[in-house]
């Protein structure tokens, strides 16, 4: 399964109320080093069944952006439970935001 791309609409029911850890990506299309997650990404979505795998574009969702106190991208958020578990800012390996969750 590919990232499912968040917005304010969708954001209850496929973050909030997911069964499964979710792994979200705020990022945006000018951001060099969100370029260089995003294939982690979706190749984390694919290899992995049990996470839901989640992108936010920062510049569509401000609102979601500014709830979540984005200041700098890539910022990757794993919640459980509607709840926020753990959390990282800028590029990184693939293990190390497997590792996050």
């Amino acid at each position: 399964m590919s990232a499912i791309n968040i917005n304010k609409e969708n954001f209850e029911s496929e973050v909030l109320r997911s069964d499964k850890p979710v792994l979200l990506d705020f990022w945006a299309p000018w951001c060099g080093p969100c370029q260089m997650v995003l294939p982690i990404v979706e190749e984390i979505a694919v290899e992995n069944p049990h996470i839901k795998v989640a992108k936010v574009n920062v510049q569509e969702q401000r609102e979601l952006a500014k709830q979540f106190r984005v200041m700098s991208i890539p910022a990757l958020f794993v919640m459980k439970d509607g709840k926020i578990v753990n959390q990282a800012l800028g590029a990184m390996p693939k293990q190390q935001i497997l590792n996050l969750i």
